[in-house]
């Protein structure tokens, strides 16, 4: 699934985007050291320099002992600390913060999202794409331990998004997705604290007419550790950036989009 025509893109030469993997992470100390020998395994046997970047959110278990003991083994490693108070969005947003790389992948600590899916993200943004989204719910998606009541409110949420936006894209709050440098910094400033920063990230892109692609990914649910997501809390802060980019596309897009425009 994509967004624009592939002969409106301007592709990459082969492993020559410097890659950031920004790795939010609170209390993940069982998840961090698989899922970061994983990613430095996969992405070094594809040749792609990258930069693993682990954002420390306020963990009060043994992170910062784990990241530190990694970072003689993974020397692709760097660590930053987001001050109080945490959430993912305020972890992300601290991370952006310090992106060295021309693109940027927000991949989950937990052993959610796989290796390879993040290598296929690269290899779009290769072929000229300014993002690429990772979607639970396209043919050839493979997805386990999904908790069935939060699968159901994820269907709902993501349809109704889709009709509001008039767009294809059909897993708009998963946070695994892929961006060009000069994306995220064109979507700045970012206000979400938390999970809610998965769709303002998503749609702003899109009200913004970046040039899209959606692949299908594999995707597993936690077996360690709990989700800090809770559907109840989080309502009220999805909606307030749903309807927040609603109203910027309806009413200031023109104002938008002229800000977004290249420089000549």
């Amino acid at each position: 699934m994509v967004s624009k025509a592939a002969s409106e893109l301007r592709p990459a030469s082969r492993n020559t985007l410097r890659y950031t993997v920004l790795i939010p992470a609170y209390n993940e100390e069982n998840n961090l050291p698989s899922t970061l020998r994983e990613l430095a395994e996969t992405l070094r046997r594809e040749g792609i320099p990258f930069e693993l970047l682990v954002v420390n959110d306020n963990s009060t278990d043994n992170t910062e002992q784990i990241m530190e003991s990694l970072l003689q083994e993974i020397p692709e490693l760097r660590m930053v600390y987001n001050t109080p108070p945490g959430g993912l969005g305020r972890a992300v947003r601290c991370g952006f913060k310090h992106v060295d790389g021309d693109v940027v992948a927000i991949v989950m600590a937990d052993r959610s999202d796989d290796p390879e899916d993040v290598v296929r993200c690269y290899r779009k943004i290769e072929e000229g794409y300014d993002c690429c989204f990772g979607s639970r719910f396209r043919k050839g998606s493979v997805v386990s331990h999904y908790p069935p009541v939060k699968l159901v409110v994820n269907r709902i949420v993501n349809r109704m998004m889709q009709l509001m936006f008039m767009t294809p894209f059909n897993d708009l709050t998963n946070a695994f997705k892929v961006y060009r440098r000069h994306v995220v910094e064109s979507i700045s400033p970012l206000h979400a604290a938390h999970f809610n920063i998965t769709i303002e990230m998503s749609l702003s892109c899109i009200i913004r007419q970046y040039n899209i692609a959606e692949i299908p990914i594999r995707w597993s649910g936690r077996t360690w550790g709990s989700s800090n997501l809770r559907l109840q809390e989080m309502g009220r802060r999805y909606l307030c950036t749903l309807l927040m980019i609603w109203f910027e596309r309806i009413l200031i897009l023109d104002d938008i989009m002229l800000e977004n425009k290249p420089k000549s």
